[in-house]
């Protein structure tokens, strides 16, 4: 889980012809959520909604993109429950005491799993997005630079009923040279799956276009546990790890002796070890080719 207060802020970073904006608020009060509910038909809503945050980058000519958690919710599948039909097995076998069983039942994707990739927006001029197999150059994001701006903000997150966690949030880094940006959705479901949805923007100054780049990673506990057990030598973990190491969120069925926690419960850990099940670039060309230079 995120560690995240209540204090509200807003901060304006203005970099050339472009503005980052990152605004942090409270959570949505009931009122709003049962509003909200009602109006994306949705039996509920993440126990802790950001509905007032958001990161926007917008361009003078007033053109940009933003990533919020109501348009996030809007991709949510609201007619299926697709965890259980895709792992129904793992499913009943680790719920079947559980209340909640009973209420997943409702035909909407209570993971909130998304693939929302952010919000385009722009008065008179419009961003185009177009299929490419130009791909952001990590190299270059590796490269030592100066960081002028940096923020994350969270836009929602629950607990799935103490089974797990769903959340999802984005940053921003803003160099001399380019900014990049990272919306991550995060998905444990305790004992039957984990699953990452990445979007990642990068815009090089003196481009007239950005880079966006989606992707989809999944694996089942079943598989991860495989696949790190085949591998623990070579991470050096061997036959005994350290105890503050072993897994023990869930008791009743987690407690995978020699793997980390971290493995588990971590996004930045995990990632690199799950199956990629869907990738895809997009060019963002933008309206009109800024002749002069975007980062001072």
């Amino acid at each position: 889980m995120m560690l995240h207060g209540f204090r509200s802020s807003k901060q304006d970073f203005t970099f050339g012809s472009w503005k980052v904006t990152a605004a942090k608020n409270h959570i949505m009060k009931s009122k709003d959520i049962e509003r909200l509910s009602e109006e994306l038909n949705m039996p509920s809503l993440p126990e802790m909604l950001f509905g007032d945050n958001v990161l926007r980058i917008q361009h003078t000519d007033r053109y940009g993109i933003e990533f919020n958690a109501i348009d996030a919710l809007k991709r949510v599948n609201n007619m299926e429950d697709t965890v259980k039909v895709a792992c129904a097995q793992e499913w009943q076998d680790t719920r079947s005491d559980s209340e909640h069983t009973k209420e997943v039942l409702r035909p909407f994707d209570w993971t909130f799993t998304t693939d929302y990739r952010g919000t385009l927006f722009g008065d008179q001029l419009h961003i185009k997005v177009t299929n490419t197999e130009e791909r952001i150059d990590i190299e270059k994001l590796k490269a030592r630079e100066h960081i002028m701006f940096f923020e994350e903000v969270l836009l929602f997150e629950d607990e799935l009923h103490d089974h797990g966690v769903s959340m999802i949030s984005v940053k921003i880094r803003v160099m001399p040279s380019s900014f990049f940006l990272l919306q991550r959705f995060f998905l444990r479901v305790d004992g039957v799956l984990i699953r990452i949805n990445d979007t990642r923007l990068y815009y090089e100054d003196g481009r007239d276009y950005m880079l966006r780049e989606f992707s989809t990673r999944e694996n089942t506990i079943a598989e991860l546990k495989k696949c790190l057990e085949e591998g623990a030598a070579s991470y050096g973990w061997l036959l005994a790890p350290p105890p503050s190491t072993v897994w023990d969120i869930d008791t009743r069925n987690l407690r995978e002796k020699n793997i980390p926690a971290a493995f588990y419960t971590n996004p930045n850990e995990i990632a690199q070890h799950l199956t990629l099940k869907v990738t895809e670039c997009e060019k963002l060309e933008l309206p009109v080719m800024q002749l002069e230079s975007s980062v001072n």
